[in-house]
């Protein structure tokens, strides 16, 4: 990993996904963290802080294109870079 000091500033909405449109590839260069209602979520796909959100998939389920099928969370949520150990 690489020192947090040059990592970008974490957008208000992110996406893991290359194709939306909130994809930003610079910030996946560092190891990020999604703290749900105060406690640390790995599975979250996309989130925007400003109006407190999260998509998570919905078990194995998968949409009509082979995607996971996503479900909205609505909650407190606190995106930070992870410390390296």
């Amino acid at each position: 990993m690489t020192d947090t000091t040059q990592a970008p500033p974490l957008p208000d909405h992110l996406s893991v996904d290359p194709r939306s449109p909130h994809h930003v590839a610079a910030v996946f260069e560092h190891d990020i963290g999604i703290r749900f209602n105060g406690k640390d979520r790995s599975d979250v796909q996309e989130y925007c802080v400003s109006e407190g959100w999260v998509k998570v998939p919905a078990g194995k389920t998968l949409d009509r294109k082979g995607q996971p099928l996503m479900i909205k969370l609505k909650g407190t949520v606190e995106a930070f870079y992870r410390q390296p150990e």
